[in-house]
């Protein structure tokens, strides 16, 4: 049984259009179970979110391009991902979950089937920091392909962690704005390190999860100057996304039209706008 509760069933629309080829660059697909069972030994176990219930979404919110995430109750079974991304068409991308058994061929049918990028969970309710053997076993595995790394982490890690993202062959991402919390403020350590990514010219930021951050009620608003600092902090290397079905959230669910509004509050400036939801996705998942 799901000890996940299920998205709205009816988001509203963004009172704000959203650009043309606009990307989620944060979003998972969960199932349908009888089709892609669920991983033995999961942390958690969601309602089935399959992939004609993203495409709707996306079609509802005019999001063109998305990102799928492989989620933990999947494990390293990518079925469920590359089944929603040969069915895309070439607008979504993916994001896998690699491990010590990962090897060369596995890395190259998922790059095939639209697959970009690795994710790592460093959180503890996910399982916590990956062996730093295999972590430089996917790195190597992943580097020659041009990949990137998607980290999931608490801002607080980033201090420590940060000598070695940086000396990474490869872009990385944090997941989330590194799951700060908002009510910590601006010049909170965690927020200090995200935004000294700026001089680290491999790092990115996904300005996704304000629900996360925020005191989990909507509409998030304490969350909005985190998005506008980091958006102006990292022009080039920002990325938004709705992390639809919203796994695991313990506050309001969100509604994913407010979401993208929420961007369109944080960022009034079109042209920023346009790099966080068009070009920059566009250049780091290789959006024609």
């Amino acid at each position: 049984m799901p000890d996940c509760r299920p998205p709205l069933a009816l988001p509203s629309r963004p009172r704000y259009a959203l650009p043309p080829g606009a990307c989620d660059a944060h979003c998972h697909v969960f199932g349908p179970a009888d089709v892609f069972p669920y991983a033995e030994g999961r942390s958690y176990t969601p309602p089935d979110a399959p992939y004609a219930a993203m495409a709707a979404l996306h079609e509802r919110l005019g999001v063109e391009r998305a990102v799928l995430v492989q989620a933990n109750c999947h494990g390293s079974d990518h079925s469920a991902l590359l089944h929603a991304l040969a069915a895309s068409g070439g607008r979504y991308r993916g994001v896998a979950l690699l491990g010590a058994d990962a090897a060369e061929a596995d890395v190259r049918r998922l790059h095939e089937g639209g697959v970009r990028g690795a994710r790592f969970n460093f959180v503890p309710h996910l399982g916590g920091a990956p062996d730093p053997a295999v972590f430089d076993h996917v790195v190597a595995l992943i580097a020659p392909l041009r990949w990137h790394l998607c980290l999931h982490l608490d801002g607080a890690m980033l201090p420590e962690l940060l000598p070695r993202l940086a000396a990474l062959p490869i872009p990385f991402v944090i997941d989330h704005m590194g799951r700060l919390k908002a009510a910590d403020g601006l010049d909170s350590p965690a927020m200090r390190a995200l935004l000294g990514l700026a001089e680290v010219p491999q790092a990115w930021v996904k300005v996704s999860g304000i629900d996360r951050i925020a005191s989990g009620r909507r509409p998030y608003a304490e969350g909005l100057p985190f998005v506008r600092a980091l958006a102006e902090a990292l022009p080039e290397r920002c990325l938004w996304g709705t992390d639809w079905p919203h796994p695991n959230v313990s506050g309001d669910m969100p509604d994913d039209g407010e979401l993208a509004d929420l961007l369109f509050q944080a960022c009034p400036d079109a042209a920023l706008r346009q790099r966080i939801l068009v070009d920059n996705p566009a250049r780091l998942y290789g959006f024609q």
